[in-house]
């Protein structure tokens, strides 16, 4: 067996898995085993459910065998991140309150990928309640490229994880950056699809009108492959839109030529290697055949930042009502603070805030309506170490800063594609976006695509 295996494509997998070339046990047994070698250093998983996985692989082989597929997951080994509900297995959302909590029905997403042949390798740890920082009694998991720098913030174990080869695509969820900043620290493709386009029953919320779901991978196909399985409509979900679900990696090969690609002329605040990574982007997917194209943010784009906490507030009381403040001592500050925010929001200054969300959705749509896709940083400090960020702290400047390129899609629930676009000096990845129209996950896949076929940047890897 290749020594390489853990860092080959969702796709390249699969397919080897099809041809009967590589088995589902192997591939599964294989991972397991660099889990146990490297994950009490890095510290990615919350639980890892090998004797389930190799029992699952083991039935999969066999439907192979039979000549039966479930579909292009068929036998892959993934994970998903621990806000996911996992029948029999404990799901704790990164909470200490939660860690005896066992549910007895799999999250949609979840049953979607194993009625597609996924095996299920363990949950991913993340921060508590999928909020900024990790619960104080709960270790975070580190970033594998270099651990003095932060792994990204909430989806942590799914991009510890999946750059480190202990799984070959994994779930996580973005609120304002969950799925972004871990992907562009780690050096991974990451989708945050349009807000409805994939279920959120069954996932443990942070702010239910915020919440996405979506894949982070090692490429723009090996997204596609997996948003394929998951999107879709849901009766247990009603924000689920009935829309159908695109061939979404039968079509990434369209490539960009002849698109018209958005590049703002008000950015702000990005450093020299954000700006470099940004401007590396647009080269090159000029090179492969776009229409670059001048465009201005909207007036209220970074009134944004500021106005997403208290947002994210008051729907994360909802969801912890049951717990807090009964259960206060329990929580960790920084979870709490925010909770206790959302619960001292008066109604006013929710129906301001509504308001003007509502304005920058108009003002992004109409942006958007002016282009096929715009492309964006994902932080305006392209990577971030841990010193940097505890010294930071919380101050809302610096919380509205971090999240100036990523909460205004969160709020107005485009679909957008982190890729890695470069390094820095201390070789940490660098990553920006590409935001597509409501529901054109189709586009900005096969514009990612079209950019990791001109670029090795998603091949580095962190580990042997």
């Amino acid at each position: 067996m290749s020594e390489d295996l853990h860092y080959l494509s969702l796709d390249e997998v699969a397919r080897r898995l099809k041809a009967r070339k590589l088995s589902s046990v192997d591939a599964t047994r294989s991972i397991l085993g660099r889990i146990e070698k490297l994950d009490p250093g890095l510290k990615a998983y919350a639980t890892v459910t090998a004797d389930r996985a190799l029992a699952d692989a083991a039935r999969l082989d066999a439907e192979t065998a039979a000549g039966k597929s479930r579909g292009v997951l068929h036998g892959v080994p993934i994970a998903v991140k621990d806000l996911c509900n996992t029948a029999g297995i404990a799901t704790a959302a990164g909470m200490a309150i939660h860690r005896g909590n066992v549910p007895t029905l799999d999250a949609t997403v979840v049953t979607r990928l194993r009625d597609a042949g996924a095996v299920i390798l363990g949950k991913l740890q993340m921060t508590e309640g999928a909020y900024g920082a990790h619960h104080p009694d709960i270790p975070a998991p580190l970033n594998p490229w270099n651990a003095a720098y932060w792994t990204g913030s909430s989806s942590s174990g799914s991009g510890s994880a999946t750059a480190a080869g202990l799984c070959f695509a994994s779930l996580g969820s973005d609120t304002g950056g969950s799925i972004r900043f871990p992907s562009t620290m780690n050096g991974l493709t990451g989708l945050k699809p349009t807000w409805g386009r994939v279920s959120r029953a069954g996932v443990f919320p942070l702010a239910e009108s915020l919440d996405h779901i979506g894949p982070m991978t090692r490429s723009a196909l090996d997204a596609a492959l997996v948003l394929g399985v998951i999107a879709g409509a849901d009766a247990d979900d009603p924000t689920a839109v009935s829309l159908p679900v695109p061939d979404y990696a039968g079509s990434i090969g369209a490539g960009v030529r002849g698109r018209r690609i958005g590049v703002p002329t008000n950015l702000r605040g990005l450093d020299d290697d954000a700006q470099r990574t940004f401007d590396g982007a647009a080269a090159t997917l000029k090179q492969a055949g776009a229409t670059l194209v001048d465009v201005k943010l909207p007036a209220s784009f970074d009134q944004a930042g500021y106005d997403w906490v208290p947002l994210c507030g008051v729907e994360a009381a909802i969801a912890h009502e049951a717990t807090y403040p009964a259960r206060a001592k329990e929580y960790g500050p920084v979870l709490a603070g925010l909770l206790d925010l959302g619960r001292g929001l008066s109604a006013v200054d929710l129906a301001k805030l509504q308001l003007r969300r509502a304005a920058l959705t108009g003002a992004l749509n109409t942006l958007m309506a002016s282009v096929d896709l715009l492309l964006m940083p994902v932080m305006g400090r392209a990577a971030w170490s841990l010193a940097a960020i505890q010294k930071a702290g919380r101050d809302p400047d610096s919380v509205a800063g971090r999240l100036r390129y990523t909460a205004p899609f969160d709020l107005s629930g485009h679909p957008t594609l982190t890729l890695p676009g470069g390094m820095t000096h201390d070789g940490v990845p660098t990553g920006f976006q590409i935001v597509g129209r409501a529901f054109d996950e189709t586009g900005i896949l096969a514009a990612g695509h079209a950019y990791q076929q001109a670029s090795d940047r998603h091949l580095k890897r962190p580990l042997p």
